[in-house]
């Protein structure tokens, strides 16, 4: 298998162009009925589609998330495949959000199905959780390494419930969560722009100055829009470190949707905001 150029580079690359807003396809079935679309998997394909049409030109990144796929079954996830295709087609780089976790060759079997680069599915980046311990993550990181993927490992996430693991203190003084960021430095020494290895860090979660979140590698950043934060928070959460965020907004874009110049738009005033408030930072 020959890689692609690494992920990170690829990025970077993708940010500076086209700014770094990522916009999740996330098809919920409350979304499909706004959209005036059924909860099936005709629905799933129109909304999916009209997506990909509307930004995948234009944004740094795509982000599907796998479940609402996976929900409608084989039929579902063959309009999994096809939306991340066409997707990349298009120019945008694909996350895949699936948040896989396991241990020894099912972690294996995991990292094939998303890493591989002759999977249905293979994706420039997936999100996987490491509290298997972070070692678990190794065959992914292996897979990534050699087909020029990425990685986005779950840190410090936005969920509440997320503070009583990650922010639990270990007998070496440090959180999880620090430990998880520690890792990813490891895994990005010696990048001259951008590692490939990331880290899933929430936009809502507020003063984070006690983390180094300077890694190496891309924050991505769920929270922004129908979770609360703006694009002007993202200097006063990230410090230092902002300018390798890539901040991901849902529902803030999908629900302009089905009209793909709504969509197109409300993606592009996110983006500029971005840009924005990266350039006072």
């Amino acid at each position: 298998m020959t890689g692609l150029e690494p992920f990170g580079a690829r990025l970077r690359r993708a940010m500076d162009e086209r700014g770094p807003l990522c916009v999740g396809i996330d098809p919920h079935a409350s979304l499909l009925a706004e959209w005036g679309l059924g909860d099936d998997v005709d629905g799933l394909e129109r909304f999916s589609r009209t997506v990909v049409e509307a930004v995948a030109g234009r944004v740094a990144v795509l982000k599907p998330q796998s479940a609402f796929f996976e929900r409608f079954g084989s039929r579902g996830v063959a309009v999994l495949e096809t939306t991340v295709r066409e997707a990349r087609e298009a120019g945008a780089l694909v996350v895949m959000d699936a948040k896989r976790g396991d241990i020894g060759s099912t972690m294996a079997a995991y990292a094939e199905a998303f890493l591989h680069q002759d999977a249905p599915l293979f994706s420039d980046a997936l999100t996987v959780s490491p509290y298997l311990g972070y070692g678990s993550l190794s065959p992914a990181v292996a897979l990534a390494r050699e087909s020029g993927a990425g990685l986005f490992v779950l840190a410090l996430t936005s969920n509440p419930e997320g503070g009583e693991v990650q922010h639990a203190v270990r007998a070496d003084g440090r959180t999880v969560g620090a430990t998880v960021l520690g890792h990813l430095a490891l895994e990005n020494a010696g990048e001259e722009a951008l590692g490939s290895f990331g880290a899933v860090v929430g936009a809502t979660l507020g003063d984070l100055s006690s983390y180094d979140l300077d890694m190496g590698g891309p924050i991505l950043a769920p929270g922004i829009g129908a979770q609360g934060a703006t694009p002007a928070d993202l200097p006063a959460v990230f410090g230092r470190a902002v300018r390798n965020v890539v901040p991901n907004v849902s529902r803030g874009v999908l629900r302009h949707g089905p009209d793909t110049v709504a969509l197109r738009d409300a993606a592009e005033r996110f983006a500029d905001e971005i840009r924005a408030a990266l350039t006072s930072a």
